[in-house]
């Protein structure tokens, strides 16, 4: 059973994901893994370093997002009030 990805350019992931089947099965569907090496590794895989910027940034806007009592530990089952909780805090956060 294949996974299907919806069809990006790039996928940008932590080092956790640093694995020659994961790099190769996303080439394998065209995209490009950028992704930093495991500093364990003995040969670095060059990657874009300016995109890997990007994702501190993503992980602040979660790390920021999960102050928010309500949001952290997901207490609404429903999907409508988890997404609805999120957009306020984002707005709330925007604003401040």
């Amino acid at each position: 059973m294949m996974l299907l990805l919806p069809r990006e350019k790039w996928l940008l992931a932590d080092r956790g994901y640093d694995a020659d089947w994961f790099r190769n099965g996303l080439k394998g569907m065209a995209i490009e893994p950028v992704i930093s090496s495991r500093r364990s590794q003995k040969e670095i895989i060059p990657h874009d370093k300016l995109r890997c910027k990007l994702r501190y940034k993503i992980e602040n806007i979660f790390a920021r997002l999960k102050d928010w009592r309500r949001i952290a530990p997901r207490y609404d089952r429903c999907p409508k009030l988890v997404l609805s909780a999120i957009a306020l805090a984002a707005t709330v956060l925007f604003w401040l």
